[in-house]
């Protein structure tokens, strides 16, 4: 199978222009291809790491990423597949998550000996000369065709701003420099910015000729990354310090069941003749893929070590409700009344609720354990002799849960 094929087969593709040259490029390794990264955290999250694993995928098929962190575009702003503008931030804050993003990227993609790259667009976008760059690209974009794009629809009836309708012709000269600078002849990017990337092809192609070389294609893969890389508390982080390698391992454990699979094919670098097999797995198996899936992800990300811990915590959290990885609460003096602690007070400082109301519904429902025994009392308060040593596991559901511990 050649690496388009397998791309296909995984599920990766959703559209794409001149796909017999694309394949011709991507299966002999001729490949020049960029990726774009917003710096709007000082850390990249699930939806990158997908976008991460393609790259990693196509270098070891020979061909040569590039990774365009947005130092220029992160000063405006992308309104891709938002309802909202996007906060504005300070070049000294862009200049910092630009280099947490540096730092993350190496861990999965090679850039020794030339074989990546890893380009920041401030290095052109930030010293344009406005009157220059409406000469020179402006009279290449049509606004009627420009208004027809979807992220943009989305926006014209809460109000589209001037600053946010300039990130196509941003986005589009990225594309234009970085094939005039690096060779760079092929883009990828999730759905929502299948627009923009057509708009930096047409650009290419008007400037320098039918002939030039520059295709697009887009991946359901980032569209599908960033809803997977959000849960009901905010994103699942690459950096152990926001999301530890315990807590990365158990968002993939507990996974619906319907995407198990989908993310086996899209992220993992396990053979398709093994995912396939696991199609035939039902029922209690599918606990199994799941675990699979957590630890393959696990180690790609955080190491082997970290990913044969976090499976055992997990198991032992299961078995015998103990587990010494699992994200811990600190709770200090100050958080006791009288000597006690009210049980919403502890889900409240877990995290494990946003709210008393909700704390409280969880109790009446039976769905709060502490130390696997049932609390059903909504007004169960603890001493702190219950979180001394090595504290408390307290659980909400099957799925959540903390070690809350006194300090």
């Amino acid at each position: 199978m050649t690496i388009f094929d397998e791309l296909k087969a995984r599920g990766l593709l959703a559209q794409l222009t001149d796909e017999e040259e694309i394949k011709e490029l991507i299966n002999a390794g001729k490949a020049t291809f960029y990726i774009g990264f917003d710096p709007t955290a000082d850390s990249l999250h699930v939806g990158h790491f997908m976008a991460l694993c393609l790259m990693k995928r196509l270098q070891m098929a020979g061909n040569k990423p590039i990774a365009l962190l947005g130092g220029g575009t992160g000063m405006v702003g992308d309104p891709s597949g938002r309802s909202d503008m996007r906060s504005m931030m300070t070049k000294e804050t862009i200049d910092h998550n630009c280099q947490c993003f540096k730092e993350q990227m190496s861990r999965f993609i090679d850039f020794s000996d030339g074989k990546a790259m890893m380009v920041n667009n401030a290095e052109w976008l930030l010293d344009l000369n406005y009157v220059e760059f409406l000469r020179e690209i402006g009279p290449h974009f049509s606004v009627n065709r420009m208004l027809t794009a979807e992220c943009y629809k989305q926006r014209m009836e809460k109000g589209l701003s001037f600053l946010e309708f300039n990130y196509m012709l941003m986005q589009s000269y990225d594309f234009y420099e970085l094939f005039q600078r690096y060779g760079c002849n092929m883009q990828f990017g999730g759905d929502d910015q299948w627009s923009n990337m057509l708009g930096g092809t047409e650009l290419i192609r008007r400037k320098l000729g039918k002939d030039a070389y520059a295709m697009t294609i887009t991946l359901l893969l980032n569209s599908e990354g960033n809803k997977m890389g959000k849960t009901q508390k905010g994103a699942v982080w690459l950096d152990p310090n926001k999301t530890s390698p315990f807590e990365f391992y158990q968002y993939w454990r507990n996974i619906a069941d319907a995407d198990v699979l989908k993310c086996l094919r899209m992220l993992t670098f396990l053979p398709l003749e093994q995912i396939d097999e696991m199609d035939k797995w039902e029922g209690s198996q599918l606990n199994q893929a799941k675990e699979i899936l957590a630890f393959e992800l696990t180690k790609l990300v955080h190491g082997q070590e970290e990913a044969v811990k976090s499976q055992e915590s997990a198991r032992a959290l299961f078995s015998t409700g103990a587990a010494a990885e699992m994200p811990t609460t600190e709770l200090t003096e100050e958080d006791f009344s009288e000597g006690t602690i009210d049980m919403i007070s502890v889900l409240c400082k877990a995290g494990l609720v946003s709210s008393r109301s909700e704390g409280r519904r969880a109790i009446e429902q039976g769905g709060v354990t502490l130390e696997n025994e049932k609390v059903t009392d909504v007004k169960a308060a603890f001493g702190k002799d219950t979180f001394a040593g090595e504290g408390a596991v307290v659980k909400r559901g099957k799925k959540n849960f903390r070690r809350v511990v006194l300090k």
